[in-house]
């Protein structure tokens, strides 16, 4: 089963790199950009076709690993 798992920043986290990717923006040209936040997307592929199986593995992982959830969110999207 496929899955793409989404890591962002809580609100209120500050984003360093979402402002500089927001400079950058700016010192391109492109106009109109009111906010950037930086995040992560993973595409995983999990050995189970028991969805609930493949929720609760993903969700392991990213408390364990993908995300600090200290100061990240994520979602599951199971495909």
């Amino acid at each position: 089963m496929k899955a793409r798992v989404t890591v962002t920043l809580k609100t209120g986290i500050l984003d360093p790199q979402g402002k500089a990717i927001e400079g950058a923006l700016r010192s391109l040209g492109i106009e109109g950009v009111a906010s950037v936040r930086q995040g992560k997307v993973f595409d995983v592929e999990v050995e189970t076709t028991d969805r609930t199986r493949a929720q609760s593995l993903l969700e392991q992982a990213c408390d364990k690993l993908l995300a600090n959830t200290v100061v990240e969110n994520y979602r599951v999207e199971l495909i």
